[in-house]
């Protein structure tokens, strides 16, 4: 039996966790000389590498702020970031900074990461972008010439990752330094929930700018096992990863199980999963036919929780739990309350559809970075909110029904896009779409489909309609439908439906 390796595993090349400590403390070291301190900030601006955990791990060894950024942000909001966050240093892959020249403001110092060989065979790359631009210190040649961090331990920060919302600048969630007996609660809530234990043999195939995957994986590449990063999700190569590696434990979103399940049956039956024991997914609803259907193949290891940046994971779903209770994100997770709330701010009985506020006890609170403001209007008697209305039901168990802000007032009628989108999912040879509201006269908001076929498939409109209205209220059915190729998408495969909805309302000169 070939002997499997223990380290950090990006494409073709291998790291073991000696080298990828002796690495990060150099940095800190350079970091430290170029007069980084604790509760400062630091920008990592990179697709999943290597590189990315080193810097973050350095950062952290300070007692300082990785913040990780959005690569997909349009130049101006990395400007707004780096600025906001109060960053002096960017580290981020070459041909970024190359591009990002104009975003990088005056007095910041950037350190350039060439990009590896499994981002030049994944992403397109001007070939003269690969080395560090004229105004970048190259970090393997600066590398070089530290000496490695030999100052005290410091307490270690989670990342401040600013949380990007339908309107306004994004937000950075800036955590409380943990006390011990708090990071002995994280920990144990990231083996029960991630199911990260000593030793496991991860998978990452998300990007480590979002919040769950940055802690999955820093998380998961301090374990002694394995941690596999994938540079964007290929749903045939990533089952090749789980069979080569022995993958046990796994991060992953609904839109990858769909782009599994699309994969042919002789494809997926080419390949063993049989070592998988805790395949995690949240970030978004999953159709509970998909969920069925990865239980059916997989087995029963495929787990989900509900939370956010702010709040961390507050329910918990097994997959026992989804077979019994289909389309639940689970119920309420240990140390965690639920409330659910009217817009009066009365809490709701079971079964009433409210928006959700939660806290954990134990959790390090947390405030958005230099927008004291913003933290208090999400927050209820100590209960926070990121949007989402649902409800619990008789037995415990949480439904979301969609987030409050993209919920569709039509007429004086509330419409949740998720349902229409699950529909859609339903259609013979739709492979995704975004519903949203757009600007009606006649009834303030109107209903809009976008919808992304499958590849040769021609879709019929008039089917598609047809189809809707045997699954929902004739005034649930779009108005406007559209079909377009290529959904504007983060790595996740999370479609951006900001930059579908907003040109329609700027044309309208509102937001509401």
């Amino acid at each position: 039996m070939t002997t499997l390796f223990n380290g950090i595993i990006s494409g073709p090349r291998r790291r073991s966790f000696n080298d990828v400590t002796e690495r990060a403390t150099r940095i800190a070291g350079g970091l430290r000389r170029l007069g980084v301190k604790p509760g400062d900030s630091v920008c990592v601006l990179m697709r999943n590498d290597i590189a990315f955990l080193e810097a973050a791990y350095a950062v952290m060894q300070l007692g300082a702020y990785a913040v990780p950024v959005n690569w997909h942000f349009k130049p101006e909001e990395i400007t707004y970031v780096i600025q906001d966050s109060g960053s002096r240093i960017v580290i981020g892959h070459a041909d970024m900074l190359h591009q990002l020249r104009e975003a990088i403001p005056p007095g910041v110092t950037t350190l350039s990461v060439a990009p590896p060989p499994e981002i030049l065979a994944n992403y397109r790359i001007d070939a003269a972008h690969l080395e560090a631009p004229d105004t970048a210190i190259d970090l393997e040649s600066w590398l070089v010439e530290q000496a490695p961090y030999a100052g005290p331990a410091l307490p270690q920060p989670s990342n401040m990752i600013y949380t990007s919302g339908t309107t306004g600048h994004p937000k950075g969630v800036r955590r409380n330094m943990p006390t011990p007996e708090q990071m002995v609660s994280i920990d144990q809530m990231r083996a029960r929930v991630y199911g990260l234990k000593p030793g496991a043999r991860a998978l990452l195939p998300g990007p480590l700018y979002h919040s769950a995957p940055n802690a999955f994986g820093l998380r998961a590449g301090r374990l002694g096992g394995a941690l596999v990063l994938m540079p964007r999700f290929e749903p045939e190569e990533f089952l090749r990863i789980i069979q080569d590696e022995r993958i046990d434990t796994v991060f992953m979103v609904p839109t990858m199980f769909i782009r599994l399940m699309k994969l042919p049956a002789e494809v997926r039956d080419k390949y063993d999963v049989s070592s998988l024991r805790h395949v995690i997914h949240a970030a978004a609803p999953c159709p509970a036919d998909v969920k069925r259907a990865m239980i059916d193949w997989w087995g029963p290891v495929i787990f989900e929780f509900y939370g956010s940046t702010e709040s961390g994971a507050v329910t918990f779903a097994s997959s026992e739990d989804a077979l019994k209770k289909p389309g639940t994100v689970g119920k309420i997770a240990p140390g965690a309350e639920l409330r659910f709330l009217d817009d009066d701010g009365k809490i709701l009985p079971q079964g009433e559809i409210g928006e959700i506020y939660s806290r954990i006890a134990g959790n390090p609170d947390f405030t958005y970075h230099n927008k004291p403001d913003k933290r208090g209007e999400i927050d209820r008697d100590g209960f926070i909110t990121s949007g989402d209305v649902g409800y619990i039901d008789a037995d415990g168990y949480v439904f979301i029904c969609d987030r409050k802000r993209d919920m569709v007032i039509s007429g004086g009628v509330n419409i949740y896009p998720a349902e229409i989108e699950a529909a859609l999912h339903g259609v013979a040879g739709v492979h995704d779409c975004a519903v949203f509201g757009i600007p009606d006269e006649e009834f303030g908001e109107a209903l809009m489909a976008v919808i992304e076929p499958q590849p040769g498939v021609v879709l019929d409109l008039a089917l598609v309609r047809l189809q809707l209205k045997k699954a929902l209220a004739d005034y649930k059915v779009p108005k406007r439908i559209e079909i377009q190729s290529n959904l504007p998408r983060e790595d996740s495969g999370k479609i951006f439906k900001r930059r579908l909805r907003d040109p329609y309302w700027a044309k309208a000169g509102r937001v509401i």
